[in-house]
């Protein structure tokens, strides 16, 4: 099942009148989200997408790439859970990763600054406590 994305309430220029003539178009499709959550074993979705493309969608995630930016190191770490996300209180409640979210590791506390629902990947900066 898919969701409509396009508008079609829009009022068209040039000064018709009467019912929008726009049509359903398969680009305007969309899709629900992701909700990646933190568990035991990793699990990915792979999806065709518009112009013959593929997109990664990471549903379970167990390891982030963790970056230090006082050494400029990157090394793979656990994920323990989420602390906080900013994007929504019910998303933190839920534990669900997103763009921003802060999450606890086996390095330190990190904030998430890929797009997992996208990317197919958990890329995280550690911040100072």
């Amino acid at each position: 099942m898919t969701i409509y994305h396009g508008n079609d309430l829009r009022k068209i220029s040039g000064g018709r009148k009467g019912r929008h003539v726009k049509v359903k178009r398969k680009y305007l499709m969309g899709r629900f989200p992701v909700n990646t959550h933190v568990g035991h074993e990793e699990k990915r979705d792979i999806i065709k997408t518009f112009g013959g493309n593929i997109k990664i969608k990471i549903k379970v995630a167990t390891k982030a790439n963790v970056i230090d930016p006082v050494s400029r190191q990157a090394k793979p770490a656990r994920i323990i859970r989420v602390i906080e996300n900013p994007a929504s209180r019910d998303l933190e409640r839920r534990g669900i990763i997103t763009k921003g979210a802060i999450l606890q590791t086996e390095l330190g506390l990190a904030r998430v600054v890929s797009r997992p629902g996208q990317d197919g990947v958990i890329n995280v900066i550690l911040i100072k406590e």
